[in-house]
């Protein structure tokens, strides 16, 4: 499953990230990764997820972000949820088409169990029609 936290920059949406990622750890039975740009909300996770700084594996394509997270995915057979904050930024995919991104996604949470939560930076409005079901928060 790939879920949506949609709304522009500034709205909340890291703030709404941060808030379903420290619910479910009490309730996950699996592992739970946090994608993010930078490190500066490690203190606000709770010690039992873990922040991968994206930044710092020098990512400059959307394909290799995928690659990417592939590479997550393979070394944790216990991973049951990813979260990717600032999606656009860590997934270069900055003023391009999310939705192949997004599918491939999809196929890797059916394949692997693995479900995604994601906050993008676009209005609901923006959003290619398909994906507007996927849209979990709207701000």
């Amino acid at each position: 499953m790939v879920q949506l936290i949609v709304g522009r920059k500034g709205k909340g949406k890291t703030k709404q990230l941060l808030d379903k990622v420290n619910s479910e750890i009490k309730t996950v039975e699996g592992n739970i990764a946090y994608l993010d740009k930078s490190t500066k909300h490690m203190f606000e996770l709770n010690n039992k997820v873990r922040l991968i700084n994206v930044s710092d594996y020098m990512i400059e394509s959307d394909s290799e972000f995928v690659g990417f997270i592939g590479g997550i995915i393979s070394q944790d057979h216990d991973l049951q949820q990813m979260y990717l904050d600032s999606f656009l930024k860590i997934a270069c995919l900055e003023g391009q088409d999310i939705e192949p991104t997004v599918a491939k996604l999809e196929r890797f949470s059916e394949a692997f169990h693995v479900d995604f939560v994601i906050s993008v930076s676009l209005d609901e409005h923006e959003l290619p029609e398909n994906l507007k079901k996927n849209v979990l928060i709207s701000l």
